[in-house]
């Protein structure tokens, strides 16, 4: 290999990083950039600001190159429901926009109506997002206040564990295909129980086979030795 040998070279594969709140999953990829001294990083999916979890990082030309497969691997989520007010972007970091009564519910009836979002369901696609109109995301048009028809695309989704910790405020763990917000899902979740809610709390915790639990803590990311990160890639 001319001007490099071996160990200069990045190595290629996954990195699974435990991104942190407060981060957007752009600036994870910055930073291991520099850590790792190289361009090449894709990933499988991004993060909301708001959300932590599971960020898997593709390092180097030829997992970049899988980053199709990678995209399409269903995900798991935790995460938390406020109920009585809505905000623009459906969840803790928007305007609240809406605000609605929480009637009365029971485990019973956040159980039915959870069941009624199961299997294949047409999702819409919040505003805040990075899903692209005309080639502009549409986060970027929706802080500009540009008028934006709602789109849709359809998820298959599963609710494994979904509770009523009290009144308002609901707990659940979500299992969604490639392409599903959880965002959204807490929207209809909260008009099928008659109301509205946001998201207060989101946490990835598996994508496909790959579970958060093995992943590199992104707190520690700033003072990490590139041979440290360089240890934590996993071949493909």
């Amino acid at each position: 290999m001319p001007l490099k040998t071996l160990a200069d070279t990045p190595p290629s594969g996954i990195l699974l990083m435990d991104k942190p709140k407060d981060f957007s999953s752009h600036d994870i990829i910055a930073i291991c950039r520099r850590v790792l001294k190289t361009k090449k990083i894709g990933h499988s999916g991004t993060l909301d600001p708001m959300a932590t979890g599971l960020l898997i990082l593709l390092i180097g030309r030829s997992a970049t190159k899988c980053q199709p497969r990678f995209m399409q691997l269903s995900k798991v989520y935790r995460a938390t429901l406020s109920l009585g007010q809505e905000t623009d972007s459906w969840d803790a970091y928007g305007q609240i926009i809406d605000e609605q009564p929480v009637p009365p519910l029971t485990q019973e009836q956040v159980e039915q109506a959870a069941c009624q979002l199961t299997g294949t369901v047409r999702q819409p696609i919040p505003f805040f997002s990075a899903k692209k109109i005309n080639g502009t995301p549409m986060y970027s048009l929706a802080r500009q206040g540009a008028d934006m028809p709602r789109k849709y695309n359809q998820v298959t989704v599963s609710w494994p564990q979904i509770r009523l910790t009290d009144p308002r405020t609901i707990e659940f763990t979500l299992h969604g295909s490639c392409g599903t917000y959880v965002r959204a899902l807490g929207y209809l979740l909260a008009r099928a129980l008659k109301t509205v809610g946001h998201l207060t709390q989101l946490r990835r915790l598996q994508i496909g086979p790959y579970n958060v639990a093995d992943a590199f803590d992104g707190n520690l990311l700033k003072t990490t030795a590139t041979e440290t990160l360089q240890q934590r890639i996993e071949p493909l």
